[in-house]
């Protein structure tokens, strides 16, 4: 099994708190699955598009595996996942797509574009704090936004060039046309109140995959299908049905 994650400040192997949080996250497919967690590749050429971004993966799975995978992607790592399921659909036996869809809605782009043009001012901590404040629960919006603000000099990367890449890939990601070209079995999770997504671009991925559905989280946010114990526990028992 390959899981991507989600966007990071940079393309390195964990530390810290950001690795015992990624570690967390696979731990529930671990005990059926020999998982392989794996960001984006470090260095990566300026333009890169999300079918570039996919390619390294599918170079990674033919020379480091050797056989088709299962497939699970969070947020930005599900539009690299649902890229190269689109691309190289041999490779892929199942897929999961976590707070994920064919492509952002555009509040999302808007969202994404001002994180990029506040991080490449220097202005990090407001960076962060934006976003995190975005994916966090309603009432929990205004503290997680301060928290953000606090952490943003943490999160802060002497050069966040393959951040800004791939958020700019994923600004002109579009999978819909392709999705009747993904073979593997796919299982769309999100929450209906996403700020990067809306409720019909999750249904609208599920329903371009020849072998797609969709589960929806009423009143639930950007976090939830990524983090909590009842989506891995879909995702789990959909990879372990095939």
């Amino acid at each position: 099994m390959v899981m991507m994650p989600g966007l990071s400040a940079e393309h390195a192997n964990p530390t810290g708190l950001w690795r015992r949080i990624y570690l967390s996250g696979a731990a529930p497919y671990a005990e059926h699955f020999t998982v392989f967690l794996a960001n984006r590749r470090a260095g990566l050429a300026p333009g890169s598009s999300m079918t570039d971004i996919a390619a390294d993966y599918a170079v990674a799975i033919e020379n480091d595996i050797g056989e088709p995978v299962m497939l699970h992607g969070t947020s930005t790592g599900g539009s690299v996942a649902l890229q190269l399921a689109v691309d190289r659909p041999e490779l892929v036996k199942r897929l999961v797509l976590a707070s994920a869809a064919c492509r952002l809605s555009p509040a999302g782009r808007r969202m994404q574009a001002e994180f990029a043009r506040l991080t490449t001012e220097g202005d990090v901590r407001r960076a962060w704090a934006n976003v995190m404040g975005m994916v966090a629960p309603g009432l929990l919006r205004p503290p997680v936004w301060g928290l953000g603000w606090l952490a943003g000099r943490r999160l802060a990367v002497d050069d966040p060039a393959d951040m800004l890449i791939t958020v700019a890939a994923e600004d002109s990601f579009d999978a819909e046309p392709g999705l009747h070209r993904v073979q593997a079995a796919t299982l769309v999770l999100g929450g209906t109140t996403d700020p990067f997504y809306s409720e019909d671009l999750f249904r609208r991925t599920a329903a371009g995959v020849p072998d797609g559905r969709a589960v929806l989280f009423p009143g639930k946010g950007h976090m939830y299908p990524a983090t909590s114990k009842h989506a891995a526990g879909l995702s789990l028992g959909f990879f372990i049905a095939g």
